[in-house]
């Protein structure tokens, strides 16, 4: 029976392939399908406003594998989302009673704003979480105390002890009365947004996915991915950092390897910025009514509760310009005598990265660290050249020795510090939903010294490279900044 069913099969094959049609005509009509297909994509691809290696890196895939390139940039190479970014509501509620901060008259805070960021606010109480001990710590008595509403965003959530903790934990809470509302993206959540939330669902909590990957809801929704952090406790305690909800960035007890990382816990107005950007990505997400959500939110009142003068930035495919990433342009280039960067990812734009060797050779301060290995091989390679040229310069490059640094921050004459879920790197600056929040307070500035100078001390200079590079490592390297742009 089997050799009867291979044979049929076989004569068919046959049959099909002497046909006049697949051999003659079908190919013609593939390639002229092909050629039309590269040739809307490439003139989709120059409308957009790319960044020359971005666009460059697409032009090849395009017009060389048009077959692989074409598919690929109509599922990845979407890089804004032009009608939600054109109805999405500015992320700046106005709260009574809250002046102009001072810090709204500097450079940077002007561009920001100018780009569509929220102004200054000032009257926040910052506590920064250095550990993933203090923060689980931090963040689970939160949960338990919230009386109203948890309002929690993360790109993963850990299928691990941890996960599972905070899911129970979560249900609980939503089974008490409490109003849960989880956002998970939903690349990064792949494996945890079905059943392993169920319980939150079940006690009566609302699990959100965003954008999800199958199928695609939008042109480049695979590409798009929710990269921020956000939790908020009835409207008024915000964290924000780089850690996602999983073992290797928090938890209960020290984890030897553990990865480390920066976050902060924010009390007073710049909450109500944070629940914002949080309760806009959750009614696009969700297709709730965003005038619904904001009738949940008690009466806007000034809580001045400290003296820290905080900036939050959402940047991404929902904003019309690249905020984020301007906003850190303006702050290398108006530093005057340092700019101190720790990053797990190194993978700057032309501008910036020129902007930081202009500012090198003139003696500015320059100190840029990154892991000794992170997790992601292919993007250690892209980062060579830039850190290398860096090094040339004048830059100090710092090799952090002790496993994964996954923090975010920028220092900026040590008067002016950016952190959040951004990474130095294409993906986040262009890409990625990201949120950051700069601090304009001299003893927010004291405290990122001071734990910056910490990380300098667990790191080693980077070695001199090679006078003769070998052809093998030098090929890798290329090919991985050829990509980099789609990383």
């Amino acid at each position: 029976m089997y050799l009867l069913v291979l044979e049929f099969l076989t004569r068919v094959y046959d049959a099909v392939r002497a046909h006049p049609f697949i051999n003659g005509v079908l190919p013609h009509l593939l390639t002229v399908a092909g050629f039309l297909l590269a040739f809307f994509a490439i003139a989709r691809l120059m409308s957009e406003r790319r960044q020359p290696g971005n666009t460059f890196a697409w032009l090849l895939a395009i017009a060389f594998v048009p077959y692989v390139g074409v598919p690929l940039y109509l599922m990845l190479g979407g890089r804004k989302i032009r009608q939600l970014a054109a109805r999405k509501t500015r992320l700046c509620p106005i709260v009574p009673g809250v002046p102009p901060s001072p810090a709204a008259h500097g450079t940077t805070a002007k561009i920001l704003t100018l780009n569509g960021a929220c102004p200054p606010v000032g009257g926040n109480r910052l506590h920064f979480l250095a550990n993933g001990e203090e923060s689980f710590t931090e963040l689970e008595r939160h949960i338990r105390e919230a009386k109203h509403t948890i309002h929690l965003m993360t790109f993963i959530l850990g299928r691990d002890a941890v996960g599972k903790r905070l899911v129970r934990l979560l249900a609980k809470r939503a089974k008490e009365g409490v109003k849960v509302r989880l956002l998970l993206d939903s690349l990064g959540c792949f494996f945890a947004s079905g059943r392993f939330v169920d319980p939150i669902r079940e006690a009566g909590g609302e699990v959100a996915k965003f954008m999800p990957v199958l199928p695609l809801q939008t042109r480049g929704s695979a590409n798009l991915r929710n990269h921020r952090k956000i939790a908020v406790f009835d409207h008024r305690v915000a964290f924000v950092g780089g850690r996602n909800l999983a073992r290797e960035y928090m938890g209960p007890t020290p984890l030897k390897r553990r990865w480390r990382d920066l976050g902060a816990m924010i009390e007073g107005p710049a909450v109500a910025l944070l629940n914002e950007t949080f309760l806009a990505d959750w009614a696009f997400a969700s297709d709730q009514s965003i005038d619904e959500l904001h009738q949940e939110l008690p009466p806007a009142v000034a809580e001045f509760v400290g003296a820290s003068e905080l900036q939050v930035v959402a940047s991404g495919p929902d904003v019309e310009g690249d905020t984020l990433y301007e906003g850190i342009l303006s702050l290398v280039q108006n530093a005057d005598r340092s700019v101190w960067i720790v990053t797990p990812y190194f993978i700057p734009d032309e501008v910036l990265f020129r902007s930081l060797l202009l500012k090198a050779r003139a003696g500015v301060d320059v100190r840029i660290v990154v892991p000794a290995r992170s997790n992601h091989p292919i993007t250690d390679l892209a980062r060579r050249h830039y850190l290398r040229e860096l090094h040339a310069a004048g830059a100090k490059v710092l090799l952090y020795q002790h496993g994964m640094n996954h923090a975010k921050l920028i220092l900026v004459d040590r008067s002016i510090g950016l952190f959040g879920s951004a990474n130095l790197d294409l993906r986040s600056l262009f890409v990625n939903f990201e949120i950051g929040v700069l601090t304009y307070s001299h003893g927010e500035a004291a405290t990122l010294t001071a734990w910056m100078r910490e990380v300098f001390a667990q790191s080693k200079p980077m070695p001199e490279p090679r006078t003769e590079r070998q052809l093998m490592p030098v090929i890798g390297e290329e090919i991985a900044r050829l990509l980099a742009p789609m990383l």
